[in-house]
C-alpha cells in the first residue's frame, strides 16, 4: 500500500479547506492531517472535516447499484441499473417530448460533473428543465451581484484581506458554526483594530465576538440596510466622487433611502436608533469597509433587493473596488461558486455565460459540436422543477442532492417525487431522496476521484484522489458516459475529469467565468488560481511589475472585468509545491509525492492555449475584482433603487410566531453525510426548537419538552430549547433532519421574482405543547 500523503480539499463547506489524506491500514481507509501550506484554512478543520474520511467506509455508503422491483429496492449490476436509467428516460422522452425529462444537480458536484451534467441535459436529451439545489443557497446574492457590479464572484477579494479592512458588516451569517476556520478571520481583524457588527436575530456563537451586534426581525434586513443608507446621507457620509466617477442610478437610490428615516426603520426591525446611528459611525469611518451577506438576508422572496440595498450602502460610501473593501457573499455548498458558474442551473451555458444570448450559444454549440438551435432554452428554476413533478415533468435524474430534507414545503416536494413515472439517483449514501427512487447509482466521493472546485473567493482548486473506491463504484463521469451512450450520443462525455477540464476551458473561454487560462497542473502548483483567468496575457500596460506575479499578488487585468491588482500579500502561492503541495495522481493509484510522467500535473504542455513558459499559461488569474471598472458595458457599477416590502407571510393570530431555520456545527446541508458519522451525531444527534424564555413560560414548558411547530404547509415536532438568545417574537429550528422535526415541512416556497429563491428564512407559526398524550397548547402572539 502506498501510504504517502496526498494534498487535496474537505468535501463540505465552500471555503474547501485544505487537507492532506494518507491511507491506513486495517479497519480504517484515510486519516487526516493538517496541511498548513493552504492559504485559506492555514491547517485549522472543523469537526466535519476532520471526520470525513468516515463517509469513506463501506457500512455507512452505497456500494451497489438497487432497482425497484415489486415495490423493493434490491442490488443489481451496473448493466441492469444504467439501462433502466436510460430505458425511463428514452420512454419518458418518447411519450411526453424532451421537456418531460428533467434534471436536479447539487452545489457539491465538481466543475466537471455539473459541466458534464448540463451538457447531458441539453444535448442528450435535450431537456430545459435542469436545476440545482444550489438555486437555494446563492441565487439571490448571484442576481444582486449582477444587477449591481455585472458579474457574480461571490467575494470579489480573497478571505486574506478581512483581517485588514477596518470594518465589517456581517448580515445573516454564523460563521463560528457554518464554516469555523473562518472565524479566524474575524478574530484577526479585531486583534488588528477593526471593527465587527453583526447582524442576525439571535445572538449566535459568531455574534457573540462582535463588537456590535443588531437583532433586527427576520424578514426587516432590507429595511434596515435602507435606514443605514438614510443615515448615511442625512449625515453627510457619502462618498460623492466616487459616487460621481464610478457608479450611476444614484439619485433614484437616494431618494429610495430617504423614504426610510430612522425612527420607521426602529419600528420595522427593532433596531433601535442609537443602534443604527452607531453602525453607521462604525462603517463609515475607517478608510476601508466591507459587508459580507449569507443566507440570512438571502433566503426570501425579496432576497435580491435585500441585496442590492446592502450593495448600495457600499456604493454610497465608496467601498467596491477599492483595497480591502466592498461587498461580497459567503457561499455556502462546497462547490456552490463553480456549480453555478458552468450549465447546471436552468438559464445558463458554461462560463456563467446565459442561455437566451445568441452568441453564447453558438460558442458553446462549437465546442459541443452541435447546432446552436438544437439547444433548449432556459427552463424552471428548483422549486419550480420539483413542483412541476408527476405532471408536466414525469422522470427525473438527480444527482448529489436530498430534496425531501433541504427543499422548501418538503412534504409536498416528497408527494411530488413518489409521482414521478420514473426517479434515478445517483448518490454516495442511501438518503432520504435515493430512498423513493426506482434506480440507485453508487457514486464516487472526494476522496476517490480528481477533480476541480472553486471555493468562496473564486479561487479554482484540484481536488486530488488518494484512494480508491470500493469495488462496485463508478464516477458521476462514468455514469453520464454510459448514459449518453445508451441514449445515442457515443461522444462527448468522457470518464477523465481533466479531459472534462479542457472541455470547460474552451467553452468558458471569453465568458464571465473564464476558466481558460487553468490548467490541473497550474492548480497544482499554485494553490489555485482565482478566475476570470483567460488564456491570453494581460496587455502590457497592465502587466505586473513584480518578477513572478503569481508569488506576490497579481496586478492583471482580466478583459472587461477588472482592474489592476492592488498591493497585498501573497494569495496563490509559489510557483514551486509547498510543503504537501506537490502531490500528483496518476488516474488510477493514490498520489505520491512524485509528479509522475503522464499525471495531471505533468501534461500541460504546448497544447495548452495562452501557454507561457514551461507551458503555464500566462495569465495570473484575478484574485481582486473591480480595481479599475466593473463588468458593465461602461464600467460603472449601478445603484438599484428598492424599497421595504413585507413579508410574503407575516404573522397573525392563527400563526403568530415567526420562524427562521439555519444550521448547527456538527452536522451539513440535509444531513445525508453527516448523520452517518458517529462523533457528528453525538454532538448534534436530533433536531430542536429554540424559543425565548418568555414564550416558553405562556406556552408553559420546560427544557426538553417536545414543540409542534405549525405553519401553514404542515408540522413539525422537536424538543424544547429555552434561551435568551433569540427573540421573544421567533423561534428557530435547524433543518438537517428528516421525518417529524423536517424543519423545511414548515418553510415556505414563495420565490423572489428575480432569483426565484423560496423564503427559507421567515415564515408564521404557531407553537404548541406536544403532550404524549395528543394534547397542546397554544401560543399566544407574542409581547413586546
Amino acid at each position: 500500500m502506498d501510504t504517502s500523503a496526498t494534498p487535496t480539499h474537505c468535501p463540505y463547506c465552500a471555503l474547501q479547506c485544505g487537507m492532506n489524506l494518507t491511507p491506513v491500514a486495517g479497519g480504517g481507509v484515510v486519516e487526516v492531517s493538517e496541511r498548513v501550506d493552504f492559504p485559506v484554512n492555514r491547517g485549522a478543520l472543523c469537526g466535519k472535516g476532520r471526520t470525513a474520511p468516515a463517509l469513506l467506509s463501506r457500512a455507512v455508503r452505497l456500494t451497489r447499484p438497487l432497482v425497484r422491483r415489486s415495490g423493493v429496492l434490491e442490488p443489481a449490476g451496473w448493466d441492469e441499473a444504467l439501462d433502466r436509467v436510460a430505458e425511463g428516460l428514452s420512454r419518458t422522452r418518447s411519450r411526453y417530448g424532451p421537456d418531460a425529462c428533467g434534471v436536479f444537480g447539487g452545489g457539491g458536484l465538481t466543475n466537471e460533473k455539473a459541466y458534464a451534467l448540463g451538457k447531458f441535459a441539453r444535448v442528450v436529451l435535450g431537456t430545459s428543465q435542469i436545476d440545482y439545489n444550489g438555486r437555494f443557497c446563492m441565487s439571490s446574492a448571484a442576481a444582486g451581484g449582477i444587477k449591481a457590479f455585472g458579474l457574480d464572484r461571490g467575494l470579489p477579494f480573497p478571505l486574506e484581506d478581512i483581517p485588514a479592512t477596518g470594518c465589517v458588516v456581517l448580515v445573516g451569517s454564523n460563521l463560528a458554526e457554518t464554516m469555523p476556520p473562518a472565524l479566524r478571520y474575524l478574530t484577526e481583524l479585531r486583534e488588528n483594530g477593526g471593527r465587527l457588527i453583526v447582524v442576525d436575530p439571535r445572538r449566535t456563537r459568531t455574534a457573540e465576538q462582535a463588537d456590535l451586534h443588531l437583532a433586527p426581525r427576520p424578514g426587516t434586513d432590507l429595511a434596515l440596510a435602507l435606514g443605514l443608507l438614510h443615515l448615511v446621507v442625512a449625515e453627510g457620509r457619502t462618498d460623492e466622487a466616487y459616487i460621481a466617477e464610478r457608479t450611476s442610478g444614484w439619485e433614484a437610490t437616494r431618494a429610495a433611502a430617504m423614504a426610510h428615516w430612522p425612527e420607521y426603520v426602529e419600528r420595522i426591525t427593532g433596531v433601535s436608533v442609537p443602534q443604527l446611528r452607531e453602525t453607521v459611525r462604525m462603517f463609515c469611518e475607517p478608510e476601508s469597509a466591507m459587508v459580507l451577506t449569507a443566507r440570512g438576508p438571502e433566503q426570501h422572496s425579496k432576497g435580491t433587493d435585500t441585496v442590492g440595498a446592502w450593495i448600495n450602502l457600499c456604493l454610497a460610501t465608496g467601498r467596491p473596488g477599492r483595497p480591502r473593501s466592498g461587498y461580497g457573499c459567503l457561499t455556502g455548498q462546497g462547490n456552490g461558486q463553480g456549480g453555478r458558474e458552468h450549465g447546471q442551473k436552468a438559464d445558463q451555458l458554461p462560463g456563467y455565460r446565459k442561455l437566451d444570448d445568441p452568441a453564447a450559444r453558438r460558442h458553446v454549440a462549437e465546442v459541443w459540436g452541435v447546432d446552436p438551435d438544437s439547444l433548449p432554452g432556459p427552463g424552471r428554476s428548483a422549486y419550480e422543477l420539483l413542483d412541476a413533478m408527476g405532471t408536466d415533468i414525469h422522470s427525473l435524474l438527480l444527482m448529489a442532492s436530498n430534496p425531501v430534507v433541504s427543499a422548501p414545503r418538503a412534504a409536498h416536494v416528497e408527494e411530488r417525487l413518489r409521482s414521478l413515472d420514473f426517479l434515478a439517483v445517483a448518490d454516495v449514501v442511501l438518503s432520504e431522496t435515493a430512498e423513493l427512487a426506482d434506480v440507485v447509482l453508487p457514486v464516487t466521493q472526494w476522496a476517490e476521484e480528481s477533480g476541480t472546485t472553486t471555493n468562496l473567493e473564486g479561487r479554482v482548486l484540484l481536488r486530488r484522489r488518494a484512494v480508491a473506491p470500493p469495488e462496485g463504484v463508478r464516477s458521476d463521469l462514468y455514469v453520464l458516459h454510459e448514459l449518453a451512450d445508451r441514449l445515442g450520443v457515443e461522444k462527448g462525455f468522457p470518464t477523465d475529469p481533466e479531459e472534462v477540464f479542457e472541455e470547460l476551458r474552451r467553452a468558458s473561454a471569453g465568458g464571465p467565468a473564464d476558466y481558460s487560462g487553468i490548467t490541473y497542473r497550474r492548480l497544482a502548483e499554485e494553490n489555485g488560481v482565482f478566475w476570470p483567468c483567460p488564456a491570453e496575457a494581460p496587455e502590457a500596460s497592465d502587466a505586473p511589475a513584480e518578477p513572478d506575479p503569481r508569488a506576490t499578488g497579481p496586478r492583471a487585468t482580466a478583459p472587461g472585468t477588472t482592474g489592476p491588482q492592488a498591493e497585498g500579500p501573497a494569495t496563490t502561492g509559489p510557483r514551486a509545491a509547498g510543503p504537501g503541495g506537490g502531490g500528483a495522481w496518476d488516474g488510477a493509484e493514490p498520489a505520491s509525492d512524485v509528479l509522475p510522467e503522464g499525471s495531471p500535473e505533468r501534461r500541460a504542455g504546448p497544447e495548452d492555449a495562452g501557454a507561457g513558459t514551461a507551458g503555464v499559461p500566462s495569465h495570473p488569474g484575478t484574485p481582486r475584482l473591480f480595481l479599475d471598472r466593473f463588468a458593465t458595458p461602461d464600467g460603472r457599477a449601478r445603484f438599484v433603487a428598492v424599497n421595504h416590502r413585507p413579508l410574503a407571510e407575516e404573522p397573525d393570530d392563527e400563526y403568530p410566531v415567526l420562524l427562521t431555520t439555519g444550521r448547527v456545527v456538527a452536522q451539513y446541508q440535509s444531513g445525508a453525510q453527516t448523520r452517518r458519522v458517529d462523533e457528528l451525531n453525538a454532538a448534534a444527534p436530533g433536531p430542536f426548537v429554540e424559543l425565548h424564555p418568555r414564550l416558553a413560560g405562556r406556552l408553559g414548558v420546560a427544557e426538553g419538552d417536545p414543540l409542534a411547530v405549525v405553519s401553514r404547509r404542515g408540522r413539525a415536532v422537536a424538543p424544547a430549547r429555552i434561551t435568551a438568545s433569540i427573540r421573544p417574537d421567533t423561534v428557530f429550528m435547524p433543518f438537517h433532519w428528516p421525518g417529524e422535526g423536517r424543519a423545511n415541512t414548515l418553510t415556505n416556497p414563495a420565490l423572489d421574482p428575480t432569483s426565484r429563491m423560496p423564503e427559507f428564512k421567515a415564515c408564521a407559526v404557531r407553537v404548541e405543547r406536544a403532550d404524549p398524550q395528543g394534547g397542546t397548547g397554544r401560543a399566544e402572539r407574542p409581547g413586546g
